[in-house]
């Protein structure tokens, strides 16, 4: 979607500010013992008490009202009676429609807080969104962003996840321009334009940098068993600095 009034960028707000507060509602209401099942339905109520409807399950048929990953998982995880452990790597996924219009937003959660690896990749993966939203300017090259998430994850010791990436949306939760690759694609040739709405989130991994898909037909995966990372935002692309969507007004 490429924004071209004050309406639509307004209810974009909106949404993407849903989207926000419920992942930090959920992430509050994270602990040891509550099973990814629970965890999504208090998602899912705290979204339709705004008014709002998950994305995933109205336009996918997701089995679930939010994405929640654990440890090995990559991304889109069904909520289900895996309970979180002491130790756990989680990420949560939360996209919605309100109105028209959609929002997206995720983040990982440490269970450990004396867990180095799990505090350092949480980390580099910030700080890799952060770069990439440094350079998300009209006229500006797209590769520029994988380009910066790359970097910030091979100086911190880590790889990205190549088959995921960042992607356009507004008006759908997938939209123009599909697959902005999380790292330097020499192949990406775009640029971003002028109200070009979109969301960044790197992927870090500690191991292999493909995701496989599970049996189950939805979550993605990493074979060898190592640990994935992700943080995400909305954003309008402008000559500036981008205007964030999902923050948790």
């Amino acid at each position: 979607m490429t924004l071209d009034n004050d309406a639509d960028l307004q209810a974009l707000k909106e949404i993407g500010g849903i989207v926000a507060r419920c992942l930090r509602y959920m992430g509050e209401r994270l602990e040891p013992g509550i099973t990814t099942l629970e965890l999504d339905k208090l998602g899912e109520k705290f979204l339709e008490d705004h008014g709002a409807q998950s994305a995933p399950r109205t336009m996918y048929d997701f089995p679930g009202g939010t994405c929640i990953s654990v440890n090995e998982e990559v991304a889109h995880g069904i909520p289900g009676e895996r309970r979180i452990g002491a130790t756990d790597l989680v990420h949560i996924d939360v996209s919605a429609v309100k109105d028209g219009y959609y929002g997206d937003c995720g983040a990982s959660f440490a269970m450990d807080p004396d867990n180095e690896l799990d505090r350092r990749i949480c980390q580099a993966t910030r700080k890799a969104l952060r770069e990439a939203m440094r350079r998300a300017r009209a006229g500006r090259p797209i590769r520029g962003v994988g380009k910066a998430m790359e970097t910030v994850a091979r100086r911190a010791g880590f790889g990205v996840i190549r088959n995921l990436g960042s992607h356009g949306l507004g008006r759908s939760l997938h939209e123009e321009p599909t697959f902005v690759p999380g790292f330097d694609d020499k192949n990406e040739g775009r640029k971003f334009t002028n109200g070009m709405v979109l969301t960044l989130e790197p992927f870090l991994t500690t191991g292999r940098q493909q995701a496989e898909t599970a049996e189950d037909g939805w979550t993605l995966y990493n074979i060898d068993g190592s640990r994935t990372a992700q943080f995400e935002h909305t954003i309008v692309v402008t000559k500036s600095q981008p205007i964030v969507l999902t923050n948790p007004r």
